[in-house]
């Protein structure tokens, strides 16, 4: 059986070749150019810092993100302008209840001329796949994105193809209409490094995207001042992973998990919990604080990290008890309380 089509460039999908001289540029440009690709989407984002840092944090971990928000808070927006500084490959998913696994994992056909099947691959094949509405797809898909996901890897026809690297999900949902949609399985919200949640903008904000999009009616909207490689991609991760957790901060990391399990820190909040976060959450908090503290310049983790980054990294992986939330807590204001009790040494 032969790959074909998009498989063909599975490495890093179309147009994906490395940019000249990506391979040896040392980690100091690396990074530098990392930051200008930052500042290029914050540009075209108005008020979407945050969101901007989890997307690169993403990048620089291999971890895939779930961004939540009504609609026309361009979160499809912001995924296509971070493919637009990558020299790698983009495909975009719509979902809609008929959607097939097929339609992302790719398909075999006989070919009569040659008496062989050959596979056409599907987008899945690309090293960032921005899955748009992804409750909207039925389950058999979402088993089959789970697959990609958690093992980098895809199954067809019992044969398995390997997915490219750098590879990263990015998938939106609608937090506003629940008509025709499938809830996400708890085990492909554990396979999100993190959940974030775009918030409605200030009036000062709303302002500035309207000079924004005006002006990028009567002209054409300003390129991304860089477009990085598949191998500098692989470099600033490599760099990201050697950030230093003392062994202090990962104690804080171990109690601030442990508490959703149970334990003195937080008895009261912990009886509000059905489904305590694994050690996976664990991993993902310390891995998303590495990935933060490379963007911020330092080569070590520091407790603002944690800080900022605990709601997004351990509330997906929180499910609340029947009673807890008909007293209309949730999983983030639970993560919130956590903090303010379990605290750095």
């Amino acid at each position: 059986m032969r790959v074909i089509g998009l498989a063909d460039a599975a490495a890093d999908g179309p147009g994906a070749a490395a940019l000249p001289g990506a391979s040896i540029r040392p980690d100091g440009i690396v990074r530098e150019r990392l930051l200008t690709l930052r500042a290029g989407l914050e540009d075209g984002l108005v008020g979407c810092a945050g969101l901007v840092e989890r997307l690169l944090i993403g990048l620089l971990t291999g971890g895939h993100l779930l961004i939540e928000g009504a609609p026309g808070l361009a979160k499809t927006r912001a995924v296509k302008r971070l493919a637009a500084g990558l020299h790698t490959g983009f495909a975009r998913v719509q979902c809609t209840p008929d959607l097939m696994p097929a339609d992302l994992t790719g398909t075999t056909v006989w070919r009569p001329d040659g008496g062989r099947f050959e596979f056409l691959a599907g987008p899945l094949f690309h090293s960032l796949v921005l899955v748009d509405e992804i409750n909207r797809a039925p389950p058999k898909v979402q088993s089959a994105l789970l697959e990609g996901m958690a093992e980098h890897q895809v199954t067809v026809a019992g044969v398995t193809h390997p997915l490219p690297d750098p590879f990263m999900v990015v998938a939106t949902q609608n937090p506003i209409e629940h008509a025709g949609t499938f809830p996400l399985p708890e085990a492909q919200l554990d396979r999100f490094l993190l959940h974030v949640v775009v918030e409605m903008p200030d009036e000062a904000s709303e302002r500035r995207i309207l000079d924004l999009v005006e002006g990028e009616m009567n002209d054409e909207a300003a390129p991304m001042p860089v477009r990085l490689g598949a191998e500098e991609l692989r470099a600033a991760r490599a760099a990201a992973l050697r950030t230093h957790v003392s062994p202090a901060l990962k104690d804080f990391l171990v109690r601030l998990v442990a508490a959703t399990r149970g334990g003195t820190a937080a008895p009261d909040l912990r009886a509000a919990v059905e489904h305590p976060v694994s050690p996976r959450g664990t991993l993902a908090l310390m891995l998303a604080g590495k990935a933060r503290a490379y963007l911020h310049g330092r080569d070590h983790v520091v407790p603002e990290d944690v800080l900022a980054l605990a709601g997004d990294a351990l509330a997906h992986r929180l499910s609340l008890t029947w009673r807890a939330a008909a007293e209309g807590q949730t999983a983030r204001a639970l993560v919130a309380g956590l903090l303010d009790r379990v605290r750095p040494l």
